[in-house]
């Protein structure tokens, strides 16, 4: 039923619109995980038993993870790095907070829109941890990557072939880094690790479709959304409107213009250097025989 959930797109709003790969993925495992006591233990009583406690084992190992990853993936941040990220990931945030309790870097993290995903992280996250961060706009990750020593993400999905579904944007901060020559790092846990083989964007699974057309554009430049620090008193009706629900700097779109959002997006294996995972530090074309391994 898990499973069935996880896939179904009508509860991408409950999922955040991202995680119901991971959580699919995560199923899949703990029954794989699981149902080995049936044939293990021919007892029905004893049989629930050791699949609660392997349960309760496999609950443990997953929330382990994240301090795996950050035990190997902080020793690749060298004192005086600027550190550039995209979204907001569990995972990634507790690399870069347990890499600053020894070395001094810096963090340049893209606003992730639509969800402000790295304003949040910054100000929630790295300015708590005392980190010395930066946030830009997402169409700005061309500009400031030549001042970057490294690109480190998290991911919704690491696919078969080495690549990973992530936050949409990821795959074009994956291509100005090869661009630039700069390393390409993914943290994931391995229980994200999915039985997929997308070859490109088409072939991604549907994520949030329900939402994907609701999406407003704020001008968050505009005189009214940054209490008139920046232009002039606003003269447009999309600024008078001075109603209680009101959203500063609302751009009214019409509807004869369409709005497409998509949630996430796919970044080949050929632009990731390695993946940072509980089962250590993997090149991309390592997954699939690790996928083979958990799934034995």
């Amino acid at each position: 039923e898990m499973i069935s959930f996880a896939n179904d797109p009508i509860n991408a709003v409950l999922l955040g619109g991202r995680s119901h790969i991971a959580l699919a993925s995560g199923c899949d495992l703990f029954l794989k995980y699981i149902t080995r006591s049936f044939l293990e233990i021919p007892d029905f009583q004893a049989c629930i038993t050791q699949i609660l406690s392997r349960g309760q084992r496999f609950s443990e190992i997953s929330l382990a993870a994240r301090d795996r990853i950050a035990s190997v993936g902080q020793s690749f941040i060298r004192p005086g790095m600027k550190v550039l990220t995209h979204g907001w990931s569990k995972v990634v945030s507790s690399l870069l907070i347990n890499a600053a309790q020894d070395t001094h870097f810096e963090i340049i993290i893209l606003e992730g829109r639509p969800d402000a995903g790295g304003a949040k992280a910054a100000s929630q996250m790295y300015a708590k941890a005392g980190i010395p961060t930066t946030i830009v706009l997402d169409s700005a990750m061309a500009y400031f990557m030549e001042r970057v020593d490294m690109v480190v993400v998290g991911a919704e999905g690491v696919v078969e072939n080495g690549g990973i579904i992530n936050k949409i944007g990821t795959y074009a901060v994956a291509i100005a880094a090869k661009e630039h020559k700069k390393p390409f790092y993914v943290a994931a846990e391995s229980f994200k690790f999915a039985r997929l083989f997308p070859l490109n964007q088409n072939d991604l699974p549907d994520m949030g479709e329900n939402i994907r057309e609701k999406l407003n554009f704020v001008d968050t430049a505009c005189w009214i959304a940054t209490g008139g620090t920046i232009g002039t008193s606003p003269e447009t009706c999309e600024e008078k409107d001075s109603s209680p629900s009101a959203v500063p700097g609302l751009v009214k779109i019409p509807q004869e213009v369409k709005v497409d959002n998509p949630l996430c997006d796919y970044t080949p294996a050929k632009y990731i250097t390695l993946l940072f995972t509980d089962l250590g530090v993997l090149t991309p074309s390592a997954v699939s025989d690790e996928l083979i391994k958990l799934y034995q």
